[in-house]
């Protein structure tokens, strides 16, 4: 509180309360009738749709003189909300994109991101496609741009690297690349659904940030590729360890090479004999009973639903 507050609360008033502060009219102010005028013609048909500025300007041009653009401004105001009276063109809100895959080969999800070259501003551009149950890798490919033909190229040569198997549903972000009418008319050619993320949402392609981040945050991921040559080679030896000895967290610590080709089932067999053996031996340091080998989970989402979220987690 200020200090005159304080004083001026502990003196009461001598001579009782303040009168209220008599409004000054402004003797130039327009008159009831005049504000009325001017409303009844920015509101009208002929003016409904248009900006005070241009309802100043062709009165004007007709020799009539209604107030300043702020005047009307000020009218509207005090009339009711100030908003954009011209029509105004309405977009259909994006499509939330909600996939599910319970194995392999029935969505993919591919994007393309930068690797730095040797100078500052050269990019290369790599084309990574992954399978959202396995996360495995179909195919990759490193260019020094990118465009609507390459991107169908590359989806061409994913579906002969998978040994022609074709996914029911390819998705990916709005890239130029991926919205192009090349890639359009080849999903549309193959009979596969294609799913786009919404603007500047990266929440709506997951699987293919978390690869990029695992291939950046690698420890031998090097700042900068003396080459593209260079960027090629260094892709294929991780992308064959990610595939092949890379234990993902997301698929129960398997390899995504081994859940693609179904062996995983193997693998899993044999860490349960190990655990086993290992309970045999000595049981009084498992408190919570026979220890389990992780399994896959039973489905992968894109944006799951909550209904979802709710029944898979109980």
């Amino acid at each position: 509180m200020a200090r005159a507050s304080v004083y001026r609360a502990r003196v009461p008033p001598l001579l009782g309360p303040r009168p209220a502060p008599a409004v000054a009219v402004q003797p130039t102010a327009l008159n009831g009738q005049e504000r009325a005028e001017i409303l009844a013609v920015l509101n009208s048909d002929r003016f409904a749709d248009k900006s005070p500025a241009q309802v100043w300007a062709v009165c004007l041009d007709e020799g009539l003189y209604l107030g300043s653009v702020s005047t009307m401004y000020r009218l509207l105001r005090a009339a009711g909300p100030v908003r954009e009276r011209r029509a105004q063109a309405t977009h259909p809100a994006r499509v939330r994109p909600e996939l599910v895959a319970d194995g392999p080969d029935q969505v993919w999800s591919w994007d393309i991101t930068k690797l730095k070259g040797p100078v500052r501003g050269l990019y290369y551009d790599a084309y990574v496609m992954l399978d959202i149950y396995s996360r495995k890798n179909i195919h990759w490919e490193v260019h020094s741009t990118e465009n609507g033909e390459l991107a169908q190229d590359f989806i061409t040569n994913c579906i002969i690297a998978n040994r022609g198997v074709m996914p029911a549903t390819v998705h990916s972000d709005n890239g130029t690349s991926m919205t192009s009418k090349n890639v359009a008319a080849l999903l549309a050619d193959l009979h596969i659904e294609r799913s786009l993320s919404r603007p500047r949402v990266s929440n709506d392609n997951p699987y293919s940030e978390a690869a990029f981040k695992t291939l950046k945050y690698c420890p031998a991921f090097p700042g900068n590729f003396t080459s593209i040559y260079d960027a090629r080679v260094f892709l294929g030896l991780f992308f064959e360890y990610y595939n092949t000895e890379h234990r993902h967290s997301g698929i129960g610590l398997y390899t995504p090479g081994s859940v693609h080709d179904g062996t995983w089932k193997y693998v899993r067999d044999g860490r349960q004999d190990v655990l086993d053996a290992a309970y045999l031996a000595h049981p009084e340091r498992f408190h919570r009973g026979p220890p389990r080998a992780p399994a896959l989970p039973a489905t992968v989402w894109i944006n799951p639903t909550p209904s979802k979220i709710e029944s898979e987690g109980k």
